[in-house]
């Protein structure tokens, strides 16, 4: 009789068996483990994932090339998507990193925020005085308060996000809602994509952090159909290897002939 070997939802008696046994585990035995092992390693990996983005902002004290749609998009992905997957009950393995994600991604956002030339202090203040023209000096003050296009997007952000991750709304609308994450995702990116491509510079942008970004959905996509997640869940994947590869492949393209030529100018 065997004894159950389970470790965060992994059953390693079956593969730990066949190997006592001298045999090699078989496939029904060992993809399963593999999933889990990848998808926790996608998480521990996702902990870090825009630290060099962050750390990158913060060095050079600049934005140049980064596109603030992209940051306030990925705000709204990353609150869908981890709502939905906690709601259909998948397994923390399959959609850990999307709380991680969802951590960096504001504390990103907040760094872009501060260090972009257009910060002023998170709100605009436009006093109108207008006199009545008594000698009494009645005046009347109007004081309008206006937030800017941050501000307001984060106040809103902020008012639902809450209500998004409780799951206080209707299945319907929920399912509608995952469906526009991936077009949400997709127009977070394509804006980034284009500016790339108009700037024929990558800018501030990390390598690391889009790297990682192409791994995990890469990984992710396998792990999705192992542990049977829906289909919209697999298709995010799928477009995010799309989209995050596309933008690697601009760093890749767009940084090295700039490095060639630093070169030659020191030669």
């Amino acid at each position: 009789m065997g004894v159950e070997m389970k470790f965060l939802g992994m059953n390693f008696s079956c593969a730990i068996g066949s190997l006592s046994d001298g045999k090699f585990p078989e496939k029904d035995c060992l993809l399963p483990l593999i999933s889990k092992l990848l998808g926790y390693c996608i998480v521990a990996a996702s902990t870090t994932v825009k630290l060099p983005q962050i750390l990158k902002i913060l060095q050079h004290q600049s934005v140049r090339g980064l596109s603030v749609m992209a940051f306030e998009l990925e705000l709204v992905g990353y609150t869908i998507a981890l709502a939905y997957c906690l709601h259909k009950g998948l397994p923390f393995s399959a959609y850990g990193e999307l709380a991680f994600l969802l951590i960096q991604g504001e504390v990103s956002h907040l760094v872009h925020f501060a260090s972009s030339s257009f910060y002023n202090f998170s709100c605009d203040y436009l006093l109108l005085f207008s006199a009545s023209g008594n000698q009494d000096m009645d005046e009347s003050i109007t004081v309008s308060y206006f937030l800017s296009g941050d501000d307001c997007s984060l106040t809103l952000y902020c008012g639902v996000a809450p209500t998004i991750l409780a799951g206080q709304i209707d299945p319907v609308l929920f399912e509608a809602l995952y469906a526009s994450q991936h077009a949400i995702f997709f127009c977070a990116r394509v804006p980034q994509i284009w500016q790339n491509y108009s700037n024929k510079s990558t800018g501030e942008l990390s390598f690391l952090t889009c790297l990682m970004n192409s791994a995990g959905s890469l990984v992710r996509v396998f792990t999705s159909l192992q542990e049977k997640a829906p289909t919209s869940v697999v298709l995010g994947s799928v477009i995010g290897i799309v989209l995050n590869g596309t933008i690697l492949s601009q760093i890749i393209m767009y940084q090295k002939p700039s490095q060639g030529k630093k070169e030659k100018k020191k030669d």
